[in-house]
């Protein structure tokens, strides 16, 4: 209207009067006649509105209503997600913090390696969230509107509508999208937006459902050693045969889950590579699966970790007898080095530490005791000059580096300030039903 064509505000305001009045019965009647969904409601609306009929869907496609309508919703699933995820960060960040100086053992090839502390490897979960936090912001801020581009995207019916004028057509679609409350459109289509664009969105949800797995999987792990076990009820059951159980359920249902969303990326690859010339209709039923699935089970996961990450149990007592039962070895350097500032000479030194290590080591293996390696050293004259030394040696604390700092550097310069455009939604803890 605004451009000059014949529409009149009382059909304007018809239209305005009736958004909300859907008659979903006659649609569905409307489609089983005419098997066209985007026809049906087009029928359905013009019924409410006689006066607005006639110019109801004028110049339009069936993609300028239903692939719009996907852009608008995807740029507003991402606002969902985005806070979501922003709070699972926080949560996480509070809880490195608090650890950040407990020492626990590290692992590599999931064997025993050097010490690392709670907080650090917990700021490895986080860096790896705030990647996805900047990935789910990008594709968000990436995505343009379809706009008002006709059936092959030539724009040819506003052209005509217009009488040729090109200037017209173009504010046509700068009008759109703006009030649609994108900042450009897709300045070439087909009949729809390039199905690249669903790849674009979820690969960057399959990429966060790998960070959770990962991170729920650590958790399992450390649930079996009994190092830190998720929330676990007063009342809740483990496992219906053994009463003593404590299940990680919780990490694995988002595994279980973010397996799923992993694999929903496929669908948006396959689509888009059988999209021939302007398009077809095969990518219709396959998106409205997949895209929905995607922001509904990225929702899941993230509520569902965020209550893990509430209630993140440690126990410092079991960590702590697992650092002394691999930290004797880890410190033969340590004692090697004493012994040289004391006098000793280092190959003979490392000889003794070499026999006494492989008699502690018979010890655990063979024996399924304690490692005994430090009470030989005290029993050894020949490190008498380092005896008063072995329990600072062997201070778990000395063996971190600069992991605490780490943490604390990490969290203050990258991890708060990214949360900050999500303040105002971090309050509250998530209570799961079942």
């Amino acid at each position: 209207q605004s451009l000059g064509l014949p529409i009149t505000d009382e059909q304007i305001q018809e239209m305005e009067a009736n958004l909300d009045n859907i008659d979903f019965q006659m649609a569905a009647e409307e489609e089983k006649k005419l098997r066209h969904d985007v026809m049906a409601h087009v029928h359905t609306f013009a019924h409410c509105c006689p006066k607005a009929a006639p110019i109801i869907h004028l110049g339009a496609t069936s993609c300028y209503v239903g692939d719009n309508t996907d852009l608008i919703v995807l740029r507003d699933g991402f606002n969902l997600l985005l806070p979501k995820l922003a709070r699972v960060i926080g949560r996480l960040a509070d809880f490195a913090e608090k650890h950040a100086d407990l020492p626990t053992l590290g692992f590599t090839h999931y064997q025993p390696a050097q010490l690392t502390t709670v907080g650090k490897r917990c700021c490895l979960w986080i860096q790896d969230l705030c990647m996805d936090l900047q990935n789910l912001e990008r594709a968000r801020d990436d995505l343009r509107f379809r706009g008002v581009k006709g059936t092959t995207g030539t724009q040819a019916s506003f052209l005509q509508l217009f009488e040729g004028d090109h200037s017209k057509v173009e504010e046509l679609d700068r009008l759109v999208t703006a009030k649609a409350g994108f900042k450009r459109s897709y300045m070439v289509t087909g009949q729809t937006y390039s199905r690249k664009v669903d790849i674009e969105v979820l690969s960057v949800l399959a990429s966060l459902g790998a960070s959770i797995h990962k991170i729920c999987t650590d958790i399992r792990l450390l649930a079996n050693l009994k190092e830190i076990e998720e929330p676990f009820e007063k009342d809740q059951i483990g496992s219906s045969a053994m009463p003593y159980k404590r299940n990680p359920m919780r990490s694995e249902r988002c595994c279980s889950l973010a397996r799923h969303l992993m694999t929903l990326v496929m669908d948006p690859l396959q689509t888009a590579s059988v999209q021939w010339f302007e398009r077809t209709l095969d990518d219709s039923a396959n998106r409205r699966v997949c895209l929905a699935e995607a922001f509904l089970t990225a929702d899941i996961i993230l509520s569902t970790l965020q209550n893990i990450s509430e209630g993140l149990v440690v126990y410092p007592k079991v960590i702590e007898r697992r650092i002394r039962q691999e930290l004797p070895f880890m410190a033969t350097e340590n004692i090697i080095m004493a012994m040289v500032k004391a006098g000793g000479n280092r190959q003979d030194c490392h000889e003794k530490i070499r026999v006494l290590s492989q008699q502690a080591a018979a010890v655990v293996k063979q024996e399924g005791g304690d490692n005994d390696f430090i009470a030989r050293v005290r029993a050894d004259p020949y490190f008498s000059p380092i005896h008063k030394q072995l329990e600072s040696l062997l201070d778990p604390s000395s063996f971190t580096g600069r992991a605490p700092q780490q943490v604390a550097k990490f969290l203050k310069e990258e991890v708060r300030p990214a949360l900050i455009p999500y303040q105002s939604k971090m309050g509250g803890k998530i209570e799961l039903a079942l």
